[in-house]
């Protein structure tokens, strides 16, 4: 009768962390979909990890899907993109300086975050009202030839 040896708690800890690894990989590998519409209605939770600002070689949205003047959240992207004037292009984090929850709406020349009521500026994502006391994240914006905006 053969009986197998004990697994080395070095061994286990090797297999759980290749598991871990293979497992972030592959939920990885697949691209994000995004509709591009405006997040509305999201139950924002606390607390979350935001996530990654977009890859700088697709782009995001196109010029004509941001208002002059306003902007969209672009949740699956983890981006904010707005039009202060005509030609001018700003992305931003979602992910509200306060407490991290994400930002949902852009609400006339303002981010709307609806934790707390944390408000930023779509000119450059400083705090215009609530909690918060730094500004969103700010990426570079590139409006390709085709008229996609690219951030990153």
């Amino acid at each position: 009768m053969n009986i197998p040896s004990p697994v080395n708690r070095r061994a286990a800890l090797g297999v759980a962390a290749g598991a871990a690894v293979t497992g972030a990989v592959a939920a990885c590998s697949g691209p994000a979909q995004d509709s591009g519409a405006p997040a509305s209605g999201n139950d924002p939770t606390p607390g979350t990890d935001p996530a990654p600002a977009p890859s700088p070689e697709e782009s995001v949205a196109t010029v004509e899907e941001v208002p002059v003047g306003g902007g969209v959240v672009l949740a699956g992207a983890a981006v904010v993109l707005t039009q202060p004037e005509a030609g001018e292009f700003r992305a931003f984090s979602t992910t509200c300086t306060h407490e991290g929850c994400p930002v949902d709406e852009v609400v006339g020349d303002e981010i709307v975050c609806p934790c707390h009521g944390s408000r930023f500026s779509i000119a450059d994502g400083s705090r215009t009202a609530g909690p918060a006391s730094d500004p969103l994240e700010e990426y570079p914006v590139t409006v390709t030839e085709e008229g996609g905006l690219v951030v990153g």
